[in-house]
């Protein structure tokens, strides 16, 4: 997505079937996507998967 801010990215995983579920999103600065943007992701994603 571009907007006024910049350029955003959003991670996201799927789960059973055709459900989506978004874990961080953020507007982009670099070329390369930052560590902690990528850990805060991850640690969503394990969340998300041990509530199940």
């Amino acid at each position: 997505m571009k907007g006024a801010e910049g350029i955003a990215r959003v991670f996201y995983c799927t789960v059973i079937g055709r459900e989506i579920v978004m874990l961080h999103s953020f507007v982009k600065k670099a070329q390369k996507t930052p560590l902690k943007e990528k850990r805060i992701a991850e640690n969503r994603m394990k969340e998300f998967k041990n509530g199940i």
